[in-house]
């Protein structure tokens, strides 16, 4: 294969270097724009809506402020909302609470159970998670408590340990027994208003959970749209940059366009689709993709020719290495399979593979 450089050291001007370099520089720039772009327009068709009104970035960004703005208000206004109505349900059954606390029953179930000191030796296998009126004050009082419903629960398991752990005829399981169903009568007309509160939060937070993924949508289709536009630009003025670039550059000499048309045959038949590519970008009406395909080097323009010479030298960069890399690899090889090699070409083989069409490339430096 001949040289891609030119046979007259003279015949290349320091600045037609420096152009291609920077030329190969916008390449490269380009390539993560085109990979950029492509990632915006899939994020654009999974978020974009039909219809979305059009305007100007500032106010499509000053929309979405304004409405992230809005929904934070709504939620700190839910969340207050749902805090006073909690507390009016902790006063109700503050009430109920106060009411069974000042029964003249009361009072064994005020304090934890001393086991020890009762001679209860087996309380703690009988009974899984203690519980005491004394307590359930304390942790209403310090806020360890979320919901009506749990202050309940506790209370309830107060008496249900004791109902458990006493016989029937016992003192303390007709008094756990009373007020446990003094409890249950004062919760049932409570309850109608908790279970009213609970829904109602479910539901607000549902809500919530669907303006905050609107907003992400918004937000998201948004950017896309605006990385869009600037992307678009960007793509726009690189292209303008690339054809400055090769107008700066020499104009290629018959000898280097022969050069460049010897050199794109040693390419690998994808390097050479990708070249074929290249040509197509410049020429709408060239078909890269053909059965059969006659590329003329002549009639190409400088900003092609410069863009394949600088493809080419680095396709063949590349062939050259891999094929270093190989042939240093092949003596080793051999050595462990070359019984095994010849063992396998004298084995008949079951079946004839059939080629697969090929593409005709011809290419003309005349």
């Amino acid at each position: 294969m001949e040289p891609m450089s030119s046979s007259n050291p003279d015949s290349r001007s320091v600045g037609a270097a420096e152009a291609e370099g920077f030329r190969q520089s916008v390449d490269e720039i380009s390539a993560k724009v085109n990979t950029l772009e492509k990632r915006v327009n899939e994020v654009e068709q999974y978020y974009l809506r039909k219809g979305s009104p059009t305007s100007s970035k500032e106010k499509e960004r000053e929309k979405h402020f304004n409405t992230i703005k809005k929904q934070q208000q709504d939620a700190l206004r839910r969340r207050a909302a749902a805090a006073k109505r909690m507390r009016d349900l902790l006063n109700k059954f503050s009430v109920i609470f106060k009411q069974i606390t000042q029964h003249k029953w009361s009072w064994p179930f005020m304090s934890p159970v001393d086991a020890k000191s009762l001679g209860l030796h087996d309380y703690h296998q009988v009974i899984e998670k203690p519980m005491d009126l004394g307590t359930v004050q304390s942790k209403m009082e310090t806020g360890g408590y979320t919901s009506v419903r749990e202050i309940y629960a506790d209370v309830r398991l107060v008496f249900k340990n004791a109902i458990k752990y006493n016989d029937e005829k016992d003192d303390v399981h007709v008094m756990a027994q009373t007020l446990l169903e003094k409890l249950e009568e004062k919760w049932l007309q409570l309850l109608p208003k908790v279970v009213e509160e609970e829904k109602r939060q479910a539901d607000e937070e549902a809500q919530a959970r669907v303006d905050i993924k609107h907003a992400e949508e918004f937000a998201h289709a948004s950017m896309a749209k605006d990385l869009s536009s600037e992307l678009l630009d960007i793509d726009v003025y690189l292209k303008d940059l690339k054809k400055l670039v090769v107008q700066k550059c020499r104009k290629m000499s018959f000898d280097d366009k022969r050069r460049l048309g010897t050199a794109l045959t040693q390419l690998s038949p994808e390097d050479l689709s990708k070249a074929l590519d290249i040509v197509a970008q410049d020429n709408p009406e060239f078909q890269a993709t053909a059965q059969e395909v006659d590329l003329d080097i002549d009639t190409q323009s400088d900003y092609t020719l410069w863009r394949l010479k600088v493809f080419v030298k680095d396709a063949l960069k590349v062939k050259a290495q891999a094929a270093a890399l190989a042939a240093a690899q092949v003596p080793e090889a051999m050595g462990g399979n070359k019984v095994e090699t010849s063992k396998r070409n004298r084995e008949p083989s079951d079946a004839v593979a059939k080629p697969a069409p090929k593409r005709t490339k011809k290419i003309s430096a005349m």
